[in-house]
């Protein structure tokens, strides 16, 4: 049961455009800050952060600190589920 708990949590979190927009952008551009995400999707920064924070935290992102920015990338351990459906985008 627990696993199909945390299925339907990772399906909720693809299930949104503008995050499967993010993740096509960081498959595509390898990685990006919140500015050059949010400005490519054509979102506010406010917006695309949350997005980026719900990502990161299901596990399909992940970020690295550099200087002053924050730099968003595709988790370095793909999941099956998230390599699936970015090879079908």
């Amino acid at each position: 049961m627990k696993k199909e708990i945390e299925f339907e949590r990772q399906l909720k979190i693809l299930a949104n455009r503008r995050r499967l927009a993010i993740l096509t952008l960081l498959k595509i551009k390898r990685e990006g800050n919140v500015g050059d995400i949010s400005a490519a999707i054509r979102l506010s920064f406010t917006s695309t952060s949350k997005h980026l924070t719900m990502l990161e935290r299901a596990g399909f992102i992940e970020k690295e600190q550099r200087s002053l920015n924050v730099f968003y990338r595709l988790a370095s351990k793909e999941h099956a589920l998230l390599g699936h459906i970015l090879t079908s985008l």
